[in-house]
């Protein structure tokens, strides 16, 4: 099956999911510290958490796949020589896929987080100030519960994006399903059949990680409908 490459694809498979956890743990990190850089009533955080979102949604995903990974590089190695180190030092391709879709994801996640605390009431936190709670317990314990519930949906969304992104990460050399593929195409002279077979492997990903993410909604939708009924 496969033409013997299929052990390599699926190790190229499990690379990929690995890419897409990692690369989401960043980009919720990014997304709730942008997302309370924007509602914060400093002026200048709230400007660069916008300017963050405006400048990184701007810019096509490969292009900036590209800018982190090979200006980066160059970056890391001119401070590198001035610092008195002499070696190439060459970033590993992984290393540069989740930083680079942390980033990228950060920005989208951020408008989602944002949009989902504005919707929760303001009453309760207020209330949540009137028991005595501190600032960090109104928004651990209050607002982001709540918040959670609300953000699913959009956070569903650029998971699913997220995940079929990452395809583009094996235009730095990673060796994900998308790169193996190629190369087992590239020998066989059977691009459909590998092509295929990489898109149905995104397609399964894709489906469960809707499944679960439906599950988890529900769970959190739980109280919410039992009050309206």
């Amino acid at each position: 099956m496969l033409y013997g490459y299929g052990p390599s694809i699926l190790e190229g498979a499990w690379l990929t999911i690995s890419l897409a956890l990692t690369a989401m743990a960043l980009a919720i990190g990014l997304g709730l510290l942008g997302a309370a850089f924007r509602l914060s009533p400093v002026k200048w955080l709230a400007l660069l958490g916008e300017g963050y979102t405006t400048l990184i949604r701007g810019i096509p995903d490969l292009v900036l796949i590209l800018l982190i990974f090979y200006g980066g590089q160059d970056l890391v190695n001119r401070i590198a020589q001035l610092l008195g180190y002499t070696h190439y030092i060459d970033i590993n391709p992984f290393i540069a896929g989740v930083c680079t879709m942390g980033f990228i994801f950060g920005a989208y996640l951020s408008e989602t987080f944002r949009g989902a605390f504005m919707a929760v009431p303001k009453g309760q936190g207020e209330a949540g100030v009137a028991y005595g709670l501190s600032g960090a317990q109104v928004f651990w314990r209050i607002l982001v519960p709540q918040m959670i519930r609300l953000a699913i949906p959009g956070f569903t969304n650029n998971w699913l994006v997220l995940t079929k992104s990452t395809a583009l990460i094996s235009v730095i050399g990673l060796q994900d399903m998308m790169f193996k593929a190629k190369n087992a195409a590239d020998a066989t002279h059977q691009p459909f059949t590998f092509f295929l077979a990489v898109g149905a492997l995104y397609l399964v990903l894709t489906s469960v990680s809707l499944l679960a993410l439906r599950f988890l909604e529900k769970h959190y939708s739980v109280g919410i409908k039992a009050a309206v009924l």
